[in-house]
């Protein structure tokens, strides 16, 4: 008997696409688009798909790192706070090195993945040393990284940065594709390599769908769930490298309830919430409706605070599909 990874489909006939919950949930997609251009026919167009998919990028990779931390039973609420820390450490690095740009850009990047990292670490020892609760410890993390962001950039945005940066964070390759989307494919493609060929990726899998067996077969689960952490926090630092080239500011507020966006890119591509699943492809799709529904609303000329609305109404009809649908494989 042939082994099957997590989330594999096999055969294409009609009762099996409808089976295919990333097919379901590219055509929700498509009916999303379809919706906002009837009721906003700007909203398919190509300045708004440049403005949705640069937004978007960041939103990819915050998402792929909840992805990670959810498939392994958890969860990260400090990305967002990652995030806008990772933008503001980075801006000051390249503040301070006004006379050679390259340096200060290279500085300033890796300085920002740094940020992210030490987040994750402390995520993951607090929980796997300390046993504090995922949500608890990253909920504390988000405080401290928000309110860390604050101090050092004394409340307000960082400015007067080279223009470079923006033309860099701006820049369009073929007329229809800002450098950071690409940036954030690329890395979609890497993590979904890793996340389902490497052992990496399979002990991930098995840490979520069963601790204890994992830790039977010799799997390192303590460990594991840190570097799983650290990971986080590092895409958590590029999502906020990225936000800081496109703004040309490094905004101690950058991040600010992206940790939810974030969530609901992983549940609506297909993360259960217990662990073991979910896919890199799906959280491409979830960025693309959670995108879509965010920059729809705004041409609709929506109140902004509907968008938070909405987004958490979508994770929770996500959440309850997937429910459905679990129950049913277990009937």
């Amino acid at each position: 008997m042939t082994a099957t990874t997590p989330n594999q489909k096999s055969g294409w006939s009609p009762r099996a696409i409808l089976r295919d919950t990333n097919l379901v949930r590219f055509g929700a997609l498509i009916a999303l688009v379809i919706i906002f251009t009837s009721v906003a026919p700007q909203f398919f167009s190509l300045r708004n798909w440049l403005s949705t998919s640069q937004y978007g990028s960041e939103l990819l990779i915050i998402g792929i790192a909840e992805v990670f931390v959810i498939v392994t039973g958890g969860i990260d609420l400090s990305v967002g706070s990652t995030l806008s820390l990772s933008a503001v450490t980075s801006a000051l690095m390249i503040k301070a090195l006004p006379g050679n740009l390259p340096l200060a850009i290279l500085l300033g990047i890796v300085v920002a993945i740094l940020t992210g990292v030490i987040v994750g670490l402390v995520n993951g020892i607090a929980i796997t040393v300390l046993k504090v609760t995922p949500f608890i410890t990253t909920l504390g993390t988000l405080g401290i990284g928000s309110g860390a962001a604050y101090l050092i950039s004394g409340g307000n945005d960082i400015v007067n940065l080279p223009n470079d940066l923006t033309i860099i964070g701006n820049g369009i390759v073929f007329g229809a594709f800002y450098y950071d989307v690409i940036v954030a494919l690329m890395i979609a493609i890497i993590c979904a390599i890793v996340l389902r060929y490497t052992i990496f990726g399979r002990r991930t899998y098995s840490v979520g769908s069963n601790r204890k067996a994992a830790f039977s077969v010799g799997i390192k689960v303590n460990a594991h769930l840190i570097w799983v952490y650290i990971l986080s926090g590092a895409l958590a630092g590029v999502a906020g490298v990225l936000n800081l080239m496109q703004f040309g500011t490094g905004s101690p507020n950058a991040g600010d309830n992206q940790e939810l966006n974030a969530i609901a890119v992983a549940v609506i591509g297909g993360c259960a919430l217990t662990g073991g699943v979910g896919t890199i492809l799906g959280a491409v799709i979830g960025t693309g409706i959670v995108a879509s529904l965010v920059t729809g609303l705004v041409i609709a000329d929506v109140q902004s605070y509907w968008q938070t609305v909405a987004v958490g109404a979508v994770i929770v009809v996500a959440v309850y599909l997937d429910n459905i649908r679990e129950n049913r494989k277990g009937a």
